[in-house]
């Protein structure tokens, strides 16, 4: 057999068609109301799913000076053999994760925008990058199902022009009768089940679409629901589907329909207006990123006229493409910032409204020998890391010196900084208990 045909054949036993066809499901809107019967989380808002796929890794609880802490084994990167591990932060993201638990259960987080604040190189965008390939590979699971909606042409029956902003297929349900469908989905479920909500509008293209059929079929709702077709919703930032990153750049060179889409002037000829939304790309970031997370890099540094739209997009959860209404949005904002930018925001009166409206998550350097030699190891020493061997104590020396620039001198007399850090590290000193080191900290 040649050794092509064998991998071949490698790949053929091992590929997975049922799995192919779960994540490439697609049916009527009466089916979904079947699914979302048997499993209502499949309609969890975009913190509920983040929130999830944290847990869905499992904890650890460990004692540091008498005190417990919990460890998200999220955070350690299993998916990826520890590729992108965070380590020696495990108070930091407790707070992030509790921040994602209060939005959750919507208790006022939601409304503000996660803003990840520390040196430069203390892992925020590592962080960030945790969050967004764990929430693709969370979308492709059973457990972290969603789905949107799509419109069946009225003269091809078979060609189906998906919602740009693959918004929650129940949106379709009309207001007055939201409260009546809801009940019905959660009938028979106890208080510690999840329940579906159903909030939110449909986005200015399905709404037009809506509007249109429900002219044509002489306001018959149940004909317009035939016409809708819904599938499943794989979250990915490649092919930008529920994911979005937004850089700052020259001035000149960017603007505010980046983030909220722009028209689409081929198609204006074709439809006679700019102001309707079949003329409209919604492809700007917070498009895109409906039903997900977008992630701002280096916020602090963007145009003020951006921020506008961040402040509507956190607190209304809503954005304003141009020429249409405010158009309702479902995903997590995290941004992250440097400590020069920040505190330029503090002394900004004019800022006042951002300022209010973050939520602000400190990532300090790591202080722990033992949590520096690990971050190290990642990249050096390893079996699965090629020609990239060092030199033995090479990673102990290297991160000692680097704990070490980031310590303070000690204040106590008859303690070096080198012994401040091994007390960091968890050593024992002769004349020092852990209340000692607890107040050195």
């Amino acid at each position: 057999m040649s050794n092509g045909r064998s991998i071949i054949n490698l790949i053929a036993q091992r590929q997975d068609l049922e799995q192919f066809r779960k994540k490439n499901w697609e049916g009527s809107f009466e089916e979904y109301l079947d699914l979302v019967k048997a499993d209502p989380k499949v309609t969890r808002n975009a913190f509920e799913r983040v929130y999830d796929m944290i847990m869905s890794y499992g904890t650890e609880t460990y004692e540091v000076g008498r005190e417990k802490r919990i460890r998200y084994r999220f955070f350690l990167d299993p998916d990826q053999n520890g590729q992108d591990a965070v380590y020696g932060l495990d108070e930091p993201l407790a707070h992030l994760v509790n921040a994602f638990k209060s939005a959750a259960k919507g208790y006022g987080i939601e409304k503000r925008v996660l803003l990840l604040h520390g040196p430069v190189g203390s892992s925020k965008s590592t962080i960030a990058r945790l969050l967004k390939k764990g929430l693709e590979r969370y979308s492709s699971r059973d457990e972290g199902a969603l789905y949107t909606l799509g419109w069946v042409d009225v003269e091809d029956r078979h060609s189906v022009q998906w919602c740009p902003m693959h918004e929650e297929p129940l949106h379709m349900v009309p207001e007055r009768f939201r409260a009546e469908v809801a009940a019905q989905l959660n009938a028979g479920r106890g208080p510690g089940e999840y329940h579906v909500r159903i909030t939110g509008e449909l986005c200015p293209f399905c709404r037009y679409v809506y509007n249109d059929r429900l002219r044509r079929y002489g306001g018959d709702w149940t004909r317009v629901a035939e016409d809708v077709r819904v599938k499943r919703l794989l979250l990915s930032e490649k092919d930008r589907v529920g994911i979005g990153t937004f850089q700052p750049k020259d001035e000149k060179n960017q603007d505010s329909t980046e983030l909220t889409g722009d028209i689409n002037y081929r198609k204006i000829a074709e439809y006679g207006s700019d102001s309707d939304p079949r003329a409209f790309n919604f492809d700007g970031e917070f498009n895109v990123a409906n039903r997900g997370i977008i992630e701002f890099v280096e916020v602090l540094k963007l145009d003020v006229a951006f921020l506008y739209d961040l402040l509507g997009a956190s607190q209304e959860h809503k954005v304003k493409p141009k020429k249409f209404a405010q158009t309702d949005i479902d995903e997590v904002i995290i941004g992250h910032t440097n400590e020069p930018e920040y505190r330029r925001l503090q002394n900004n009166e004019f800022m006042e409204a951002l300022r209010d409206r973050t939520v602000k998550i400190d990532i300090p350097y790591v202080t722990r020998l033992s949590d520096e030699i690990k971050i190290y190891e990642k990249d050096y020493n390893r079996e699965k890391v090629q020609g990239k061997h060092i030199a033995p104590h090479t990673i102990e020396m290297a991160a000692m010196w680097a704990v070490l620039t980031r310590l303070e001198p000690p204040k106590h007399a008859n303690l070096t900084l080198l012994q401040k850090l091994k007390l960091y590290n968890g050593k024992t000193l002769p004349g020092f208990t852990e209340d000692n080191v607890k107040e050195l900290r």
